[in-house]
């Protein structure tokens, strides 16, 4: 029997995404595999995490395409990113808490890429008047990253419908916390 690598990651990131602090063991039993088998592949935690973040960059760079940013309002374009990111949004919320994968000078080109993306549309979006100007793309992108995750996290532990979760993230980045006068 052939291992499938990426159910083996796949697996590893669902288990991950519930139990960041999940041993190799767990993990190997998650993929219904022995643990031997599973470090033959992965050498240890710190290999298996570094494969998660190219599966994961992978997916969000996919689900920037998916997303066509440059087309349509901006409004239209985030919740098509908010609707592309989802199915993955478990695992990048688990990755961008994995401190190792953004210290010291390896960090990996992808994450750069898909910043630079998403700050892209930011900035389109402030320059054609439909978002604030007093925020920084820079901003406006880790705003984004942190409501995926939170949101990922609140779904997963049931404090928020599944069907909420695209609801949700759009209406409080786009529209923030504050109450408007009309409401």
């Amino acid at each position: 029997m052939t291992l499938d690598r990426e159910q083996v990651l796949r697996s590893a990131a669902a288990l991950l995404t519930r139990k960041s602090t999940a041993t190799m063991d767990e993990v190997a039993k998650a993929a219904g595999i022995g643990r031997a088998t599973l470090h033959r592949h992965f050498a240890g935690r710190d290999a298996l995490v570094k494969a998660l973040e190219d599966l994961g960059i992978q997916e969000f760079e996919a689900a920037l395409d998916a997303a066509r940013l440059d087309e349509g309002t901006s409004d239209e374009g985030l919740r098509r990113l908010i609707a592309a990111v989802e199915p993955s949004a478990g695992l990048l919320s688990f990755l961008v808490t994995e401190n190792q994968l953004f210290e010291g000078d390896q960090v990996n080109e992808g994450w750069n890429r898909a910043d630079a993306r998403v700050s892209t549309f930011f900035r389109r979006g402030q320059e054609r008047g439909e978002f604030r100007i007093d925020l920084t793309p820079a901003w406006l992108t880790e705003a984004l990253y942190g409501l995926i995750g939170t949101g990922a996290w609140a779904v997963q532990v049931g404090r928020v419908a599944t069907q909420d979760f695209q609801y949700m993230i759009v209406e409080l980045l786009l529209g923030g916390a504050r109450r408007s006068v009309e409401q």
